[in-house]
């Protein structure tokens, strides 16, 4: 059975992963802290609020959604994720992008349980995710439901035109149980999304391309719980899930700066990014 918390729970959840990034990449050296930041209330919304389906006990259950990380690169965030779960160890950590590590620097699904696709090459997630989508529609029984896929995938990655073609693909075979999470920080390691190679109103393409669309505020756990929602409950197409998110969010210095796109913080830097995520942590548990 899947882990099922409560909003508030979820983001003392997701507070607690960006800690695990900030110290991941701080350890390694090297990473991609940015991006991992900006897509971890989205991940801890599929892990912890019971909308996907796994086995917290089976990584590999045969019954479960996948979830496909497309931004590979943003690796930490899922293993983050992952140590909340219980399917990466405490002291594993330390060990991102390590020869021999299980935590390579983008996901390695022959060495992590969980990891469905080796991802990072970019552009190529959505259409793995797809396939996925139309093999589990094709093998449910009938009257039953349909595993689901679950994507993530990142703005500047959708410049990709593989990508395209995926989303012409979904519609026109009905895979209502495909859902995209598109990561809209609006950064990629070359600067500005929109100065690089615009996806303009990147909604109106997606509905044009046959997609749901849903647009909505990518660190809001309650309002990405009920998209999520909604897209499992849409059986006349595939949803895309556009996330209005925060690169670096919760360190304030790395928020909605390119240059956090790809570097590790120093060891000053890393003591003042989890101060930024303690104080963050104590207003939360305030609110309860």
């Amino acid at each position: 059975m899947s882990i099922t918390r409560t909003p508030h729970e979820v983001r003392l959840i997701a507070n607690s992963m960006r800690h695990d990034i900030i110290t991941m990449v701080s350890k390694a050296k090297s990473g991609h802290p940015g991006g991992s930041l900006s897509c971890t209330d989205i991940l801890a919304t599929l892990f912890f609020t019971g909308v996907m389906n796994y086995d917290e006990n089976d990584p590999e259950s045969p019954e479960r959604d996948l979830l496909i990380l497309s931004k590979g690169h943003a690796a930490p965030a899922l293993y983050a994720a992952f140590h909340q779960v219980g399917w990466v160890r405490d002291d594993e950590l330390g060990t991102l992008r390590q020869l021999g590590s299980r935590l390579q620097g983008h996901p390695d699904k022959h060495t992590l349980p969980g990891v469905e696709v080796c991802s990072g090459s970019l552009g190529q997630g959505l259409s793995v995710s797809a396939g996925a989508a139309l093999g589990f529609l094709h093998d449910a029984p009938k009257g039953t439901r349909p595993r689901h896929v679950f994507c993530v995938c990142g703005d500047g990655e959708l410049q990709e035109g593989s990508n395209w073609e995926a989303l012409m693909f979904a519609p026109n075979h009905g895979l209502s149980n495909l859902t995209m999470f598109l990561d809209l920080n609006n950064l990629q390691i070359d600067g500005d999304v929109r100065k690089v190679n615009s996806l303009g109103d990147v909604d109106a393409k997606l509905a044009a391309f046959g997609w749901h669309v849903i647009h909505t505020d990518g660190h809001d756990i309650e309002r990405l719980h009920a998209a999520a929602e909604d897209a499992l409950a849409f059986s006349a197409a595939p949803t895309a899930i556009v996330c209005d998110t925060v690169k670096g969010k919760g360190v304030s210095f790395m928020e909605n700066e390119a240059g956090w796109h790809g570097k590790a913080p120093n060891e000053e830097e890393t003591a003042l990014a989890l101060a930024d995520l303690d104080a963050e942590r104590n207003q939360i548990e305030k609110e309860a």
